[in-house]
């Protein structure tokens, strides 16, 4: 995939409709301070398309980047943020089940996972309700700098165990430092634009 042109196209907060989208889309869930940002910017070349905080849990909306006019990936709300009301926490879940059940162009949710920690309580879930809306969750483990190379094995079979991941998951460990994994992640992203043309009789 080549970047050719990318912007942030819509934003949907809690009571918002949702757009029709005239592409396929992607979409990305993580805990409020798994590196989510960092991985968009990371994927799209730009230093600060989308923003990343200091403080977790700052994305209340859900964003639609809108990649080389064939393809959007759509920003979920981080989860997990531990400063939240329960009234917000709720109202962001709401929101983000109701995108994943009445989106009509999503086509993969990428899960993402901090490789230095065992998935939490919150991450398992999530994991277990993407899959009880039909989608295989493809995992990202973030934050792959952060460890030494030999740790890398150990720490993706823990996230797999603990997810309790099918055999087939794909999990695709991510640096948006040094870009690790970020070609595998083009490539699936190319391969959805590719499905969505042929059906499309393009």
């Amino acid at each position: 995939m080549v970047i050719k042109k990318v912007s942030l196209e819509t934003v949907c907060g809690i009571t918002s409709r949702f757009p029709d989208s005239p592409h396929p889309e992607v979409a990305f869930a993580g805990k409020s301070n798994v590196g989510k940002s960092s991985l968009i910017n990371a994927l799209m070349n730009r230093k600060s398309l989308a923003r990343t905080s200091a403080q977790p849990g700052k994305t209340q909306t859900i964003n639609y980047y809108n990649i080389n006019d064939a393809l959007y990936l759509v920003d979920l709300p981080g989860y997990g943020y531990a400063k939240a009301s329960v009234e917000v926490k709720a109202q962001w879940g709401k929101m983000v089940e109701r995108y994943l059940k009445k989106s009509k162009q999503l086509k993969e949710v990428f899960l993402l996972i901090d490789i230095r920690h065992k998935p939490s309580e919150n991450d398992r879930t999530m994991y277990e309700w993407i899959l009880s809306q039909g989608f295989h969750p493809i995992i990202i483990a973030t934050k792959l700098d952060k460890i030494k190379r030999s740790q890398i094995e150990n720490q993706v079979r823990l996230i797999s165990e603990t997810l309790e991941a099918e055999p087939d998951t794909i999990l695709i460990p991510f640096s948006a430092l040094t870009k690790q994994g970020r070609d595998e992640i083009y490539e699936l992203l190319d391969k959805v634009i590719e499905e969505s043309e042929a059906g499309r009789g393009v």
